[in-house]
């Protein structure tokens, strides 16, 4: 199995191994065939191409390795990017490693690199989240946990679900968080902007918003933690509302003073 990096939007971006594979094996599994064939166009080559997504993958695993048992060879590419990264081909490579079967991986571009080379976030160490869960639960536990990470966080999110998105995070980060947005990432209309939550909500609010996103979220400073002990945080909170604030408004002044969390100040009480 050829595990084929492909371009994230810019069809020239794909390297010369990964056309050859894509030449030479017997069958190409691609999330969407529409688009592997817009790729094979342009460099003006047919194969054989089968769909393996996140909607038939359980089905066609077992197809695939007996394919591979029967010595025939296989690329799997994703729609952009490299397989397995929020795709179902992590499944396939993990269960064609139990059975002893060679992987080779052709690699290619990545949206998670490209949007932290291009933001200047510190770059040595970083968090990769892909899309947040839809799940009420595990989001707030995962967007708590992007509150207080000390690293760059990276997010992917579609055009129809930014906005909630930016909302999460001006609601668990505070708005003066520092972020940077990637719209369009390699293709001619690529977008990147870098500010805090408030001013790329504002910049986002009122348009109609086309394009996949990279969000990079940078990590809290560690002398803003040092700054601000909880204990200390917790203390002014409770004595805030000893003196007849609500918790909410309280929460509210704490966070826009230290310039951290509404949510965060809110569950310390």
């Amino acid at each position: 199995l050829y595990v084929v990096g492909t371009p994230i939007g810019n069809l020239s971006d794909i390297s010369f191994r990964a056309i050859e594979i894509l030449k030479k094996v017997s069958l190409i599994f691609c999330e969407d065939t529409r688009q592997t064939k817009k790729l094979l166009q342009k460099y003006q080559f047919k194969n054989h191409l089968i769909s393996f997504n996140k909607n038939n993958f359980f089905k066609k695993i077992p197809t695939i390795i007996n394919d591979l048992q029967n010595k025939k060879s296989i690329a799997l590419v994703s729609d952009a990017g490299m397989p397995s990264i929020s795709d179902p081909g992590e499944e396939l490579i993990k269960e064609i490693r139990k059975i002893g079967l060679k992987v080779i991986c052709i690699p290619g571009p990545s949206a998670v690199l490209t949007a932290i080379v291009s933001s200047g976030f510190p770059s040595s160490n970083f968090i990769f989240e892909g899309f947040l869960p839809k799940k009420k639960k595990e989001r707030e536990e995962i967007l708590s946990e992007i509150s207080q990470n000390k690293k760059t966080t990276i997010l992917f999110e579609s055009p129809y679900r930014i906005k909630n998105l930016l909302y999460d995070l001006k609601e668990y980060c505070g708005g003066a968080r520092e972020i940077f947005i990637c719209r369009e990432l390699t293709k001619k209309f690529e977008e990147n902007v870098g500010s805090c939550i408030d001013d790329i909500i504002d910049i986002f609010e009122n348009r109609v918003i086309q394009g996949e996103f990279t969000i990079l979220i940078k990590g809290i400073p560690k002398k803003m933690t040092n700054d601000y002990p909880e204990a200390e945080i917790k203390y002014e909170l409770q004595e805030l509302v000893k003196a007849g604030l609500s918790l909410s408004s309280a929460s509210k002044y704490l966070a826009k003073k230290k310039n951290i969390s509404k949510r965060f100040v809110y569950n310390l009480y």
